[in-house]
């Protein structure tokens, strides 16, 4: 054998790589507050009149469906905000809670973007005060928290 050439050294499974080398690499840093935030998908767009046609022909439960696919959009989006199954079964057994909720996480949406919010939890006292007179507060609770919503979607580029 030659200088040059040197038998393989034995290995042996029990030794371990070198660590890697993380030299040059930035650690990892928070963005500061305030700074624009990475989203997930952008959510649907629906019409609020076809929405309020399918809760009369659907006696109500469409509403359950759109709690649920709503807030499952909201969270999928923002990764915040109230889980859709959460939402579903306080539609279902406490429906008046929705009421407030659902226009506090389309307000969140909109402060976290530092955008100014157009329905907050307080928006729910209109269906809270008056639901109960021909639905008419209901109504206006939709219409507004709806058109947010569908605000919202299109200012992130949704179509619709």
């Amino acid at each position: 054998m030659t200088d040059e050439q040197q038998p393989p050294a034995p290995t042996s499974p029990y030794v371990s790589p070198p660590p890697p080398s993380y030299a040059g690499q930035v650690p990892a840093t928070f963005p500061p507050p305030g700074a624009p935030v990475a989203d997930g998908p952008i959510g649907t767009v629906r019409s609020t009149g076809v929405c309020i046609l399918l809760t009369i022909v659907t006696l109500g439960f469409y509403t359950w469906y759109w709690y649920y696919v709503t807030h499952d959009e909201m969270k999928r989006h923002t990764g915040q905000g109230t889980e859709p199954a959460i939402a579903l079964v306080l539609g279902i057994l406490i429906s008046i809670v929705m009421a407030f909720l659902t226009p506090n996480d389309v307000g969140a949406m909109y402060r976290r973007k530092g955008m100014r919010e157009p329905v907050s939890a307080v928006t729910g006292l209109w269906a809270l005060l008056l639901g109960w007179f021909f639905f008419v507060g209901a109504i206006v609770w939709f219409v507004k928290t709806n058109g947010a919503l569908n605000a919202y979607w299109r200012s992130q580029g949704a179509r619709g």
